[in-house]
């Protein structure tokens, strides 16, 4: 452990404090390095967008060593705080979490998401989903990074758990647990209703960190509404691929290159990558 990784943790953490976190999404670490150079103020990998950087679907297709070697590479591109999306953790019990943290935080991070949802799309239990926490939190104090982000993800909207009028309290009551066990902020993908996120950002303790894409309220409504991170998980990747795509389309069925135009000059892109 090295005090510049303690400094990008506590960074990280006074980033969730005042205002609003915006975190656009890399995949791998050209699109860090990228990222960073267009203003953030810190770094968040999007596990689907790491994994289709390696030829393989989202879900823990890659495994925890696989998944880690790809982080360290985005670490090692930037001076920025990073946040790595772990998923469940690459497996249900408390250990194999306590496992992953410790990897990650090896790799450099200093910060995760950690979902409450199962490969199935239940979720543990919010007691279960404590002891997963806590296991983090353990393992992150026993590898000299006490002050590790952990950004508790929870999927009640985001696979339509529950009745509807029934999963706001469902996030409330579990944000409480989730608390109480060490997680550091709320992560509340598949919700984009200001009125509801701004009864959660109220009604519990924690920072609140919604993803957003096309359609979604701006970042200034969400800021409004109290949220204080905003990403946007694959959707920088998705677009990044989808202009591959239709470039590619383009040049082999019609032999023009109207979707390359706009791009950014080999010279500014080359020059982005100096470490």
């Amino acid at each position: 452990m090295t005090n510049s990784q303690q400094t990008k943790a506590v960074l990280l953490r006074e980033l969730h404090k005042d205002g609003v976190l915006v975190l656009p999404n890399a995949w791998d670490a050209g699109s860090a390095a990228l990222i960073g150079q267009a203003g953030a103020k810190a770094i968040a990998t999007t596990s689907g967008g790491v994994s289709w950087s390696a030829g393989k679907p989202d879900q823990q297709a890659l495994s925890r060593d696989e998944m880690v070697a790809l982080v360290a590479r985005i670490v090692d591109a930037v001076e920025l705080p990073v946040t790595a999306d772990i998923e469940a953790g690459y497996g249900p019990a408390p250990e194999d979490v306590a496992a992953t943290i410790t990897a990650v935080i090896g790799a450099g991070v200093v910060g995760v998401n950690l979902e409450d949802s199962k490969p199935d799309f239940s979720l543990f239990t919010a007691e279960e989903q404590a002891a997963r926490i806590r296991a983090a939190r353990q393992a992150a104090e026993q590898a000299g990074l006490p002050e590790l982000v952990i950004n508790l993800r929870t999927d009640v909207f985001l696979f339509g758990i529950g009745e509807p009028e029934g999963r706001a309290a469902d996030v409330l009551a579990r944000a409480a647990v989730y608390a109480e066990a060490g997680a550091d902020s709320l992560f509340v993908p598949g919700l984009l209703d200001l009125a509801v996120i701004a009864e959660l950002v109220q009604g519990q303790p924690l920072p609140v960190n919604v993803m957003a894409g096309p359609g979604a309220p701006t970042v200034a409504e969400f800021e409004a509404a109290g949220v204080r991170r905003v990403s946007v998980g694959t959707a920088v990747a998705q677009a990044a691929y989808t202009l591959a795509q239709r470039a590619a389309a383009e040049l082999v069925g019609k032999g023009t290159y109207d979707e390359l135009a706009g791009a950014l000059d080999f010279g500014a892109v080359n020059s982005s990558f100096t470490r």
